[in-house]
């Protein structure tokens, strides 16, 4: 049975699916947020997944302590994904512009 936190998806969803290019749907059974027909955003467990270009991703690692690798199932670190944890859903709204670069990312990838 998959775990996350329903509060926030609800932050997750306001944020993201006013979106024009983001479309709902599921990865590994835990909610997920989709681009150009590509995953770029998902709750995992009690965190948040986020694709980000490789260089984004290891500034953020280093900067900032709510950010740690991303490891689903634990796999291996993936070089462009990190989760973001925090345990008010509501502070995930100060990471809309890495939610927005992780969009804008994905759909540059997509329509190469």
């Amino acid at each position: 049975m998959t775990n996350f936190n329903s509060e926030h998806k609800a932050v997750l969803d306001e944020l993201l699916l006013r979106h024009p290019h983001v479309r709902p749907g599921k990865i590994f059974g835990f909610p997920a947020y989709y681009t150009g027909g590509k995953l770029c955003i998902c709750l995992y467990e009690q965190g948040v997944g986020v694709k980000l270009p490789e260089l984004s991703a290891a500034k953020l690692l280093a900067t900032d302590g709510n950010i740690v690798p991303f490891r689903p199932m634990g796999k291996p670190k993936m070089r462009e994904w990190v989760q973001i944890n925090l345990s008010r859903p509501e502070d995930y709204r100060q990471y809309e512009s890495v939610f927005e670069e992780s969009i804008g990312y994905v759909l540059a990838q997509h329509n190469k």
